[in-house]
């Protein structure tokens, strides 16, 4: 049914909805699937409102390294005094919470094009994860109306193009954040009626927030590396299970051969114990019957079957011995 997406609109902005409750709505191999789905928690926390001081009384040491440029955050100066301000309420309200900021490069405005990858003005670190901010100045836009020097220049030469808008620095700022799993958003600006001053309590939550998403991807990556550690374990064990059990093999078929062999040996000196029988008496009898009774010994000593059978004693494996038995996994270790 194609009027679905249209539904589901009208049913978000109907009363319908659970408070607690958010409506999704997407094309599928199946149809048209549609879900209520739980608020986050984050989202629905009301959240303290953060006071922008009126003036740098006591200014942060990031902030202290920004007033020590020519051009702090490369802004113009009718914003900078506000620039400054709005970052010591946020770095005052998240350093009530743990966390810890440090100044980047504080003298510099990166071009539009590389604003989401320039290195940060500034960075808040919430346990262990850092994010980065960018505070940038919007620009304005109006029509180019060219001049009689810019049409002359045309006219002569066909390359020269005259641009068709005109960028002036605005007094509206806008934060930029990298770094971390995005909630809310990624970038805060200044808007009608909703100045950045109202949404610093958002900017916190959202650091501590992924500060957070960092903790929980950590402890998931030690329980990992832990249950891996486990499966490692009870694959090392079975393998020196089976490496024993392989050692017990080889030595029986080890003892197998030497029986083998011990019985061809056993026949063969028989045979010459009867020949040296009857041998007459003399010096050559006697050597012989020497003979017999060292190979005698000798085979005795070789035939397994001259003591009780036992299990043999099988030596600790070393790390290349247990390879064949472990499949995927390496002998050194889970992560080797």
């Amino acid at each position: 049914m194609e009027k679905w997406p249209s539904h589901v609109a009208a049913a978000r902005r109907s009363t319908r909805v659970p408070e607690t409750k958010e409506l999704y709505g997407g094309w599928c191999r199946g149809g048209y699937e549609i879900k209520l789905v739980d608020i986050p928690t984050w989202r629905l926390a009301v959240l303290e409102p953060i006071s922008v001081p009126s003036r740098l009384a006591r200014p942060h040491t990031v902030v202290q390294a920004m007033q020590s440029e020519t051009q702090p955050l490369g802004l113009t100066k009718p914003v900078q005094g506000r620039a400054l301000r709005l970052i010591q309420a946020l770095i005052t309200a998240v350093k009530t919470a743990g966390h810890s900021a440090s100044a980047g490069r504080t003298g510099f405005a990166p071009p539009p094009h590389r604003r989401r990858s320039a290195p940060p003005h500034f960075t808040i670190t919430a346990r262990g994860q850092t994010v980065g901010f960018l505070v940038l100045q919007e620009q304005d836009r109006t029509e180019h109306v060219a001049t009689e020097k810019e049409l002359a220049a045309a006219k002569k030469d066909s390359w020269v193009r005259i641009p068709r808008f005109d960028h002036t620095p605005s007094e509206r700022l806008r934060f930029v954040l990298s770094g971390g799993q995005p909630h809310r958003a990624s970038e805060w600006a200044d808007a009608p009626g909703h100045s950045l001053e109202k949404q610093l309590a958002q900017i916190a939550q959202e650091v501590t927030l992924r500060g957070e998403a960092a903790e929980r991807r950590r402890q998931d990556e030690i329980e990992a590396a832990r249950q891996k550690r486990i499966r490692w374990e009870a694959a090392m064990e079975e393998a020196r299970i089976r490496y024993a059990e392989v050692y017990r093999i080889r030595h029986l078929e080890a003892q197998e051969a030497a029986w083998h062999h011990a019985t061809r040996l056993t026949g063969y000196v028989s045979a010459v114990r009867a020949q040296v029988e009857a041998m007459p008496p003399g010096q050559a009898r006697t050597d012989a019957e020497g003979w017999i009774s060292w190979a005698a010994t000798t085979v005795e000593h070789l035939d397994p079957l001259s003591s009780p059978p036992r299990l043999p004693d099988v030596p600790e494996p070393r790390a290349d011995d247990l390879r064949p038995f472990l499949g995927h996994w390496n002998p050194y270790g889970p992560t080797s």
